[in-house]
């Protein structure tokens, strides 16, 4: 009586140690390539923390690699002696600059810790992904669709260009671009990489003439006259006084600060998916049965504020479905 009693309560103890063990919450190291308050990171964040729940604990690094890139190293250096301070139990890597400067010259193959990057413009090849420990969700902005969409709302639009600052997300939006314009509704006149406002001066006019729609994305970073980096909504701020063509965007936060329209990518597409591809691995799936996945969700979304003001006329038809915002000051 007594074994069967002893077994009983052993039986018991182990159940609640590995209840407790599967409660208790996995540690994550999220580096970020950008800063704290960059609307995109907000995005990524809220769709992290969406996925993880109570599963995991987040600790957040953030590089500032585009208001402060020439420190950029430096910052890596200090994500790493966060992961060796923290050990956590898997990290996720957000945007290209965070691959470059941190995962593969510190972890990549030299620890055994599963590793989820998100946001990255670059083919994953480029930074040796996957391999036995990293796997992730590529980037990829909605360009046909947005510009099929701004034929819709402005049908007269026949070429259109693209601006962004001279960094990793920019080129390679430039190699997607160029590989995909001949299927585009409208004719590419131009891919303008700029650093400063001073090169932004300099194709105004050329933009001006020969561009009926401006794409633009990734613009923080980009200095001013002073070499003083300016914010998204600063660089629209300057367009809007200097461009009278259509702003395109790819991301929410450009439409609500100043493009007229876009189908956009969402950071929360890229943090949620990134957070459970990483929830899998911890818990023990095989990395070869997490694939590289890319972004798939589009929103579309129209700035009836920057319509408004240009005398755009709203198509019901066009509309239906799009969320509809009011330009942020």
């Amino acid at each position: 009586m007594k074994r069967y009693l002893s077994s009983a309560l052993m039986g018991a103890v182990l159940a609640c140690s590995v209840q407790a063990a599967e409660e208790d919450p996995y540690d994550v190291l999220v580096v970020m390539s950008y800063e704290e308050q960059n609307p995109w990171c907000k995005e990524i964040k809220a769709g992290i923390e969406s996925a993880l729940g109570e599963h995991a604990a987040a600790t957040y690094f953030y590089m500032d690699t585009k208001v402060d890139p020439k420190n950029g190293p430096a910052k890596a250096k200090q994500a790493y002696s966060t992961y060796q301070n923290l050990q956590p139990d898997g990290v996720i890597a957000v945007d290209d600059n965070a691959q470059s400067m941190f995962i593969v010259p510190s972890l990549k193959d030299k620890v055994s810790t599963p590793i989820m990057f998100a946001g990255v413009n670059s083919n994953a090849d480029k930074y040796g992904y996957p391999n036995s420990h990293i796997s992730g969700i590529l980037e990829r902005a909605h360009v046909h669709e947005s510009l099929a969409f701004a034929k819709q709302l402005m049908p007269k639009i026949q070429n259109a260009c693209f601006l962004t600052n001279d960094v990793p997300s920019g080129r390679a939006l430039q190699t997607q671009v160029m590989a995909e314009r001949k299927a585009y509704p409208v004719n590419v006149h131009d891919f303008y990489l700029i650093k400063s406002t001073t090169e932004l001066n300099s194709v105004s006019d050329e933009m001006g003439q020969a561009c009926d729609a401006l794409f633009v994305d990734s613009l923080e970073g980009i200095v001013d006259e002073n070499n003083e980096p300016l914010s998204n909504n600063e660089i629209l701020k300057r367009l809007d006084a200097s461009y009278d063509g259509a702003l395109l965007g790819g991301n929410r936060y450009q439409v609500e600060q100043g493009a007229w329209a876009a189908v956009v990518k969402t950071g929360q597409e890229q943090g949620e998916t990134s957070a459970e591809m990483l929830l899998a691995a911890m818990r023990g799936k095989d990395l070869a049965e997490i694939p590289v996945v890319q972004n798939t969700r589009g929103e579309r979304v129209v700035n009836v504020t920057a319509l408004d003001e240009h005398q755009i006329s709203l198509k019901p038809l066009v509309l239906r479905g799009a969320t509809l915002v009011r330009q942020q000051p």
